[in-house]
């Protein structure tokens, strides 16, 4: 075993296996990040279509001043490349000119996964 003049040529097997070791770990917490980030903008993406789908329903009953009737209605609509259900539930109030409407947004794949849920008011209108 020769020795160069002014200490050792380069790392121990042990220094090189020890730096690599240190590299993966910060690498696979690097990507376990990015991963969660990419699944989590995903999610908020789901709900903020499912926040407007919810926000127009309740527009287009103000805006066509309809009156529906206490009970539950449901149907889908097309909101950015999906086909989305929702379902309202229409309830009466104190004040009998105005009713809740309770609307709730549900994702594509499933029925039962809650993406948006937002609740207003109708009122009926003067004659």
């Amino acid at each position: 075993m020769s020795r160069v003049r002014g200490g050792n040529a380069g790392f121990t097997l042990l220094e090189t296996l020890v730096a690599l070791a240190i590299l993966a770990i910060a690498l696979s917490a690097a990507f376990r990040a990015m991963g969660v980030a990419a699944q989590s903008s995903g999610e908020l993406r789901e709900r903020l279509v499912g926040d407007w789908i919810a926000e127009n329903r309740l527009a287009e009953l103000r805006a066509t001043q309809a009156w529906p009737a206490p009970g539950s209605s449901e149907g889908t609509v097309d909101q950015a490349g999906r086909s989305y259900r929702w379902r309202e539930e229409v309830k009466n109030t104190a004040n009998p000119l105005f009713r809740r409407v309770d609307v709730s947004v549900y994702a594509p794949e499933s029925d039962s996964h809650t993406i948006a849920r937002l609740s207003g008011y109708v009122a009926k209108a003067l004659q």
